[in-house]
């Protein structure tokens, strides 16, 4: 009996100090079938970009992905098939 009350008690104070962990939704930056984040020199007719990579850091939102390609020289895209640098099917980020 003293060992569940005890228990009680050391449980309700691991509860009550533990501190509460703020969380956040993560946002898309793209959606659908163009789902890869890339930063790309030259758009051709939203069909094909050239000197495609990675952005050389994770973006939180649209805007800042934005910047992080600008901050390069380059824009903000969302592809479908990335190959070697050249990606296809590429639009703008959701939100932009």
């Amino acid at each position: 009996m003293k060992l569940s009350i005890t228990a009680t008690i050391v449980a309700v104070g691991l509860a009550s100090c533990s501190p509460l962990v703020a969380r956040q939704a993560a946002v898309p930056l793209c959606s659908g079938l163009t789902g890869t984040t890339q930063c790309c020199a030259t758009d051709v007719l939203g069909l094909a970009d050239l000197d495609c990579a990675n952005p050389p850091q994770v973006p939180t939102n649209s805007t800042n992905f934005v910047s992080i390609c600008a901050a390069i020289g380059q824009r903000a895209r969302c592809c479908a098939i990335p190959i070697l640098g050249q990606d296809l099917i590429c639009g703008a980020p959701v939100g932009t």
